[in-house]
């Protein structure tokens, strides 16, 4: 298939972006808690941040050349790990060998070796003065307390539990809503490490994207939080990022960035494999059933589809989703499928989908592939609602039965924060 450009900005464009935008307000104000509560200056607020910051990027060149600066700087650092994992693995890391792609080889050192870097800059105090630099911004703009500022622009650039850290004297008395920023945000947004590997996946001219995915949908994730459980208790002002538990040491520094990022990549590869298992598993069951119902020789005849699998189901759920996010019809059952992968297993199930449907040519516009990778940029999974109670309660344990009641709507947060994003710049695209 002979794949389309994406056609720009145009009128079906803004009314289908508006459309999008309506939708998503309408859900988050459904399964408000408060909807009485709900600050509407701060909801208008932070969506004309994501506007102006995708029109900024997209349509005026100087900022658009900055940011390419910064994704040039991502792709060298997966050259720079590449040569490292070279040295271990030989010609496995060789596309033209006989071995193709290795998942484990060729994406999860990018996770460990950007781990290391994380960790340097944050000892280095270079990563707490960026992290406080946009702390301030949202506070000002957004009104928000100094600890939710905080972890809201943490979680940018850190992981879902690594970005509670920066408040960990604040985790005990946050309140409600508080804490289902900081949660939201974790799920809107991803680790650099993570990015990284994302960009090697997909390639590097999709890196733009994947960091402007993960910075505009920090004031998303504010946006949704909100919405969901507006504000009503006093708040702590004070902006302050916290740095410690710091290392003595450059090597030390480097030393805890690849044990931490280790880890991480052994999880990812892990649940990669059980959850990829698992998708064959549920397939082979539906592909059965189809059998004895003859509904596999029905699907094969009246839809784009061949037999039932848990990917038709996925994709005909989140179809309708795909369509308001300015997907066309003929790519949008392949965007539901995706959005359902996400969020029923994980984002890198999903990036991994999009990359094998991108390389297959099963799309028809370069727009979808754009908008799936603003979907899929985000930590809202089932799984990250343990996550989340496991690592932020770690740091504040009286606050685990607040986590457990918040893990769902913190999901819905997440997932609103990033379907956002993508309809913002779907419309401008």
């Amino acid at each position: 298939m002979n794949i389309i450009q994406t056609s720009g900005f145009s009128l079906e464009s803004l009314l289908r972006g508006v459309l999008g935008i309506f939708s998503l307000l309408v859900i988050a104000f459904l399964f408000s808690r408060d909807r009485k509560g709900i600050d509407w200056k701060l909801v208008v607020k932070g969506l004309g941040i994501q506007l102006l910051f995708a029109i900024l990027i997209l349509k005026v060149p100087f900022v658009y050349s900055i940011f390419s600066f910064i994704s040039k700087g991502f792709t060298k650092i997966i050259d720079f790990t590449n040569k490292g994992s070279e040295f271990l693995f030989g010609n496995l890391m060789d596309y033209s060998e006989s071995w193709g792609y290795i998942f484990a080889v060729q994406v999860l050192p990018t996770v460990i070796f950007f781990s290391a870097l994380t960790s340097l800059f944050y000892y280095w105090r270079i990563l707490p003065r960026i992290v406080y630099g946009f702390a301030w911004v949202m506070k000002k703009t957004l009104k928000l307390s100094g600890p939710e500022s905080v972890a809201a622009a943490g979680n940018i650039f850190l992981g879902q539990t690594e970005a509670p850290l920066l408040v960990k004297p604040y985790l005990d008395k946050m309140t409600k809503s508080e804490m289902l920023c900081l949660m939201s945000g974790g799920m809107a947004t991803i680790a650099g490490g993570v990015l990284a590997a994302f960009i090697g996946m997909l390639g590097e001219e999709f890196a733009i994207h994947l960091i402007m995915a993960s910075v505009m949908s920090a004031p998303a994730a504010v946006v949704a939080a909100k919405m969901l459980l507006p504000e009503k208790e006093k708040f702590n002002s004070t902006l302050e990022v916290n740095v410690g538990g710091e290392v003595s040491n450059e090597l030390e520094a480097i030393s805890q960035g690849t044990t931490d990022g280790l880890k991480l990549a052994i999880n990812v590869g892990a649940m990669l494999l059980v959850f990829t298992a698992l998708m064959y598993m549920a397939n082979y069951i539906l592909f059965k059933v189809g059998v004895w119902t003859d509904l596999n020789f029905w699907i094969a005849e009246n839809t784009r589809y061949s037999e039932l699998s848990f990917n038709m189901i996925l994709g005909y759920i989140g179809a309708p989703i795909a369509w308001l996010m300015g997907v066309c019809k003929e790519d949008m059952f392949l965007v539901g499928q995706l959005l359902g992968e996400k969020t029923v297993l994980n984002e890198f199930f999903g990036y991994m989908s999009l990359g094998e449907m991108k390389n297959n040519g099963l799309f028809k516009e370069e727009k979808s592939i754009i908008i799936a990778t603003y979907i899929l940029c985000g930590f809202a999974n089932f799984a990250s609602i343990g996550i989340q109670i496991g690592g932020i309660g770690a740091l504040a344990p009286k606050r685990k039965g607040d986590l457990a009641n918040l893990g769902f709507l913190a999901l819905i947060g997440g997932t609103l924060a990033s379907l956002f994003t993508a309809v913002i710049v779907g419309m401008l695209i």
